[in-house]
């Protein structure tokens, strides 16, 4: 896995600095919908995805060993043709679907996922900022694959294609792909992963494909501008605030639980949640933002004896004045 990863470095390098031209130059000539790069922005995210390399270099020593312990154990034995390579893209990447959505609906989790979605732009290099933590935290989402009779080498090289195919989403120059846009997951599909807006929270979290999202009620099309980064912003490019700002914010709030239970929850919980409703989940927001854009579509109540609009309105009514039902 990792070999892959060091062999498209200089490719990364040569594609972020085309589209940082091609973005430069949008920008210049008006253009209204691109975020683009800057300079100390794109510094955080390339020393987040050399910290990221660096510690998965170790940890994935163990991992893979942990993997070669449960293949002793597997339930089938696959071989590695080609229509076993085509079963694990499918299921390699419906786990990679639960880990990442985990990763948006546990605290513990995104506190290690989170860094990723710290900038407030949206480009190649955006692809860099990895989380130092994910390493970990990732390991026993993935034994299920050996345990299933898929060979650890396989299963770590599809996460290497996996990762590398991510790398392309993470750019503004491609608006939409036609038909692609229903099975795979695209720049558009990954924009809207990335935006804080309320109706785009905890949204697309496929890897390669987008039908996971479609099957289990997570998925969101790009309709309305994506405003990129976190609902609380950090305003920092320090990679060790990057990395550690939620971690140390989750044992503030355990430190400060009134019970076991609320402690457990600040942990294991959604991110936002709270015990008296002074921050709130995704789906809390969104619930409020349909609740709200439901209210503003009913139509106005009317007591119920009220006189016809037109005795309202009719200049004859006592006390008449202009009717604000016409």
């Amino acid at each position: 896995m990792a070999t892959l990863i060091y062999l498209a470095i200089p490719a990364f390098l040569v594609t972020m600095a085309i589209e940082a031209l091609w973005a430069r130059a949008a920008l210049r000539a008006g253009a209204t919908h691109l975020r683009g790069y800057a300079g100390r922005d794109t510094a955080a995210s390339i020393a987040m995805g050399l910290g990221n390399v660096a510690i998965a270099a170790v940890v994935k020593l163990g991992s893979f060993a942990l993997m070669l312990l449960v293949y002793q154990y597997r339930l089938f034995e696959l071989g590695d043709g080609a229509l076993v390579w085509a079963a694990l893209l499918l299921a390699e990447d419906l786990v990679y679907y639960w880990f990442h959505r985990a990763s948006h609906e546990v605290r513990l989790l995104w506190g290690a996922h989170v860094s990723h979605h710290s900038s407030t732009h949206y480009n190649l290099s955006t692809a860099l900022r990895q989380s130092w933590l994910t390493p970990v935290t990732s390991i026993p989402f993935w034994l299920v694959l050996p345990l299933l009779g898929f060979a650890p080498w396989m299963v770590l090289t599809q996460q290497a294609i996996s990762l590398l195919y991510q790398y392309w989403l993470h750019t503004e120059s491609i608006r939409t792909l036609g038909p692609l846009e229903l099975i795979f997951n695209t720049p558009s599909h990954h924009r809207v992963h990335h935006g804080r807006n309320v109706e785009y929270l905890d949204k697309n979290h496929g890897g390669i494909l987008i039908i996971w999202d479609r099957l289990f009620g997570t998925f969101a099309p790009e309709r309305a501008a994506v405003d990129y980064g976190l609902t609380s912003n950090l305003g920092s490019y320090n990679p060790l605030v990057i990395a550690s700002h939620e971690l140390r914010a989750i044992g503030h709030d355990v430190r400060r639980a009134r019970s076991f239970g609320h402690a457990l929850r600040h942990i294991f919980g959604p991110p936002g949640w709270s015990p008296d409703g002074r921050t709130l989940t995704a789906r809390q927001m969104q619930q409020r933002q349909r609740a709200a854009a439901a209210s503003a579509l009913a139509p106005a109540a009317v007591p119920p004896h009220a006189p016809p609009a037109a005795a309202l309105s009719s200049p004859s009514a006592p006390g008449s004045a202009p009717s604000s039902l016409a």
